[in-house]
């Protein structure tokens, strides 16, 4: 069930906030002194739910437990929770009893997939928190950070969480796409897997570099310059090896919009890329995702009104460390239609909607997007996205695991299924891979991204 804010006890100012559509500067007093009590740091109820389906927040653990082994960065994910069992399974036969738990994106998966479409349901587990530092900038941010230039840019400090207390669709939507708190340093060579309604598959191949100076653990700074970079490089399809796309971000896209650049193997030159994102096709997908559904969200908000729809109990894909292991194939994992529901994982967490409507003067393949955030990490895990007719076109899912070598939560596989086609992208796969996610290895600076280093690159 969908509850407005007043019965989330997130204040009567905040509710009328939310229906006058005025945005409120700060958080209150009293909000910001239940950070730590009440709420978590970083702004989630702790209580469970009056079912019993969600605990209450643990938050015992900061890095690997005593019980897991990890070998370090770069490994595989190690499962936590090993001998979890599934509570039970939800199906097409049985889903009448959830609907008012499930995304329009997975009533529709069940409805086209009834014979094989299932989600195994686990025990909901809110075991892992940030670093203190981590909930020093998000008590800052609750006081004093803003938005700017029409919600284009943020002032606030870096390495926390941007707004505890979203007052309106643009705060949340940097809270949980932007100004997320994820590994400052990412390096990894991943498999993309576009599997076609028949079974056959179309691969790919990236060689990645994602670099967040500002997240480095304990840093806190002014939202000033660059807030990151990336470059990526295809090493499959072969016709495109080589090919080598790279960029970096601002805390403005309207004074500093995102600069792009894209080596070309064939001429080995080096193009800016103008414009680079929104509903441009990402390199070696094969046209089957945007470049601003990467991670769900990426980029400018200007082409579509925000709103929060509410927060909402429902079944996300969580906990996700099997799904990563090494023990599994490719064969096994990306069956036709959907990934094999024995590899996932879903638990009932609470939820932020929210929504996207794009504006009148604006293009985008997608006219609404809807946004499911799960409120103790902050990051985005599930998206509906319809297409101008208002039809349900394409729905995703992004299985998140807790980094023990990072203290936060990274971005796992994405599954985006095109309903229209029967097909679906299986986006950063690692199993078959050698190396898992290195992250925060602190061997990133910014002369590895941008057009020098995509020349360098390829030659």
């Amino acid at each position: 069930m969908t509850h407005n804010y007043s019965t989330l006890t997130l204040g009567v100012a905040l509710h009328a906030a939310l229906l006058s559509g005025t945005a409120l500067a700060a958080a209150t007093a009293d909000e910001i002194a239940e950070l730590g009590k009440s709420r978590t740091c970083v702004g989630a109820l702790k209580a469970g739910n009056a079912a019993g389906t969600i605990p209450p927040w643990s938050g015992k653990w900061l890095g690997a437990p005593e019980h897991v082994n990890f070998q370090g960065t770069g490994n595989h994910p190690v499962d936590p929770y090993p001998d979890d069992q599934p509570l039970f399974v939800i199906t097409a036969q049985n889903m009448a009893q959830y609907v008012g738990q499930l995304s329009a994106g997975q009533k529709a998966l069940f409805t086209k997939y009834q014979q094989s479409f299932q989600m195994p349901i686990y025990e909901s587990r809110r075991d892992f928190r940030f670093p203190d530092s981590v909930c020093e900038a998000t008590r800052k941010n609750a006081q004093s950070a803003k938005q700017v230039d029409d919600g284009e840019g943020v002032e606030a400090t870096t390495g926390g969480i941007l707004f505890p207390f979203p007052r309106n669709g643009l705060e949340l939507l940097w809270t949980s796409s932007i100004f997320t708190y994820r590994p400052w340093t990412e390096e990894l060579i991943s498999d993309n897997a576009y599997v076609l309604d028949n079974g056959n598959i179309n691969w790919g191949r990236v060689k990645s570099r994602n670099l967040a100076p500002h997240l480095k653990p304990g840093t806190q700074a002014a939202t000033e310059g660059q807030s990151s970079y990336y470059l990526n490089e295809t090493l499959l399809p072969e016709r495109d090896r080589g090919e080598i796309n790279t960029g970096m971000e601002f805390w403005n896209h309207s004074r500093e919009p995102r600069q792009s650049w894209r080596y070309d193997p064939g001429t080995r030159r080096v193009r800016q890329s103008p414009e680079y994102g929104y509903d441009m096709s990402f390199p070696g997908t094969g046209g089957s995702i945007t470049v601003d559904e990467v991670r769900i969200f990426n980029g400018s908000p200007k082409r579509y009104n925000w709103e929060i729809v509410g927060q909402q109990e429902m079944y996300i894909p969580y906990n996700s460390y099997r799904l990563h292991s090494s023990d599994i194939s490719y064969d096994d994992l990306l069956t036709p239609g959907h990934a094999n529901p024995k590899h996932m994982r879903y638990e009932l967490h609470r939820v932020w909607v929210l929504e996207g409507n794009l504006k009148q003067d604006y293009r985008h393949i997608y006219g609404k997007r809807r946004m499911y955030i799960d409120e103790d990490t902050w990051f985005m895990v599930m998206a509906d996205n319809y297409d101008a007719r208002g039809g349900l076109w394409r729905t995703s899912m992004l299985n998140y695991f807790y980094a023990y070598e990072a203290q936060t939560w990274q971005a796992g596989v994405g599954f985006y299924h095109d309903l229209q086609a029967g097909s679906y992208l299986a986006f950063n796969l690692i199993n078959e891979q050698p190396k898992g996610y290195m992250l925060n290895r602190g061997t990133l600076n910014d002369r590895d991204f941008g057009p020098q280093a995509a020349r360098r690159a390829g030659l």
